[in-house]
């Protein structure tokens, strides 16, 4: 066993893997219990790391194995929409870090920040959604889904509708980014390569170090009147809860287009209705909702200045891999004694 190893806490004799070489072998070993995927298992397959899986049995949530294990790689989908208000019974256990396969924590129970450490994956989705969201800016900008004909007559009156109501370009449009992490600077550099113009508001009103042609906004206040088009990429905490309400929306140029990718309780649903019925913004591209699914005929659901997708501006493909890395890379840190990456800040909540 490696010196690092040696100076974590004893390993246990057993596991409960149903595999009595397996549950030897875990004694001077990490035991890991992977919920988040196949991919995460076969990396770890050749990677050469002293770690031994666990059976995950889908019937036994997680927080009912933290006696036997050491890591978890967990996900919002695996049980934690069900987990109890209150930490069972020995919580944490015998865990040291928990990593989750989200960039946000708000999906699991304040308790699970009683582990030692809890890591999660930002990052790994900015490229996706940062190309949602220029999806959202280029066709709301330039009325793309509109513009499909299906026959002679249809091609002439749209030719006409749009030859008399030109569309504009993003080209020298005012683009605010509500949060400047992984997500906002992946969005941020796409804009730019449209020739936008970019305002960010970080924390606390820090300017953007470093990063020329960013543009730094020190309140939501001064973000809204000065974008055409604004962003929510901000995770969802007590400071943001409805941070797009009706006072903050007064200070909006008129003719804003909201985009929210983040979290749904980011922005308050009647203020927003009140907004793009008066005008003062000309629609709302909303793949988050709070809650989610919105009920049947909720408001937004037909109105004629929205659209609203199903959560899913993460989805890419090999996004499972690139998850299922994240978390294999930082297992090597964590084995050789090194700083995780992306720790939870527990007073911030992200």
């Amino acid at each position: 066993m490696s010196a690092v190893l040696a100076a974590h806490d004893p390993r246990r004799d057993t596991v409960d893997a149903g595999d009595d070489v397996v549950a030897n072998a875990a004694a001077d070993r990490w035991i890991v219990l992977n919920q988040a995927g196949p991919e995460a298992d076969a990396l770890l397959e050749v990677a050469g790391l002293p770690v031994v899986l666990a059976g995950d049995d889908t019937d036994v949530p997680a927080w009912d194995r933290a006696a036997d294990v050491d890591i978890l790689f967990t996900g919002p989908r695996n049980g934690w929409r069900h987990a109890p208000a209150t930490a069972p019974a020995g919580w944490p256990g015998r865990l040291k870090w928990v990593q989750v396969a989200s960039a946000g924590i708000d999906f699991f129970p304040p308790w699970l920040l009683q582990v030692p450490q809890v890591t999660c994956s930002r990052g790994v989705a900015a490229v996706p959604i940062a190309e949602y969201v220029m999806t959202a800016l280029l066709t709301h900008q330039r009325t793309w889904d509109m513009l499909q004909v299906s026959g002679a007559g249809p091609w002439r009156e749209t030719f006409a509708r749009v030859d008399q109501q030109l569309p504009g370009t993003l080209q020298g449009r005012a683009l605010g980014i509500a949060g400047h992490g992984a997500i906002g600077r992946e969005v941020a550099r796409l804009a730019r390569a449209f020739g936008m113009q970019v305002t960010v508001l970080r924390r606390g009103g820090a300017e953007v170090p470093g990063d020329d042609g960013v543009r730094t906004a020190p309140s939501i206040e001064k973000l809204l009147a000065a974008s055409d088009h604004l962003v929510l990429a901000l995770p969802i905490t007590a400071q943001t809860y409805h941070l797009i309400n009706a006072a903050t929306l007064a200070h909006a140029r008129s003719g804003l287009h909201l985009v929210n990718i983040a979290r749904g309780a980011l922005v308050d649903p009647q203020a927003l209705l009140h907004g793009l019925d008066s005008g003062r913004l000309s629609g709302a591209t909303l793949d988050v909702t709070d809650p989610e699914p919105l009920p049947d005929g909720h408001p937004l659901y037909s109105h004629p200045r929205v659209r609203i997708t199903p959560h899913v501006s993460w989805a890419a493909q090999g996004a499972a891999q690139l998850t299922a890395h994240k978390f294999v890379a930082n297992l090597a840190r964590h084995v050789a004694g090194e700083p995780l990456e992306d720790v939870v800040d527990g007073a911030r909540g992200y």
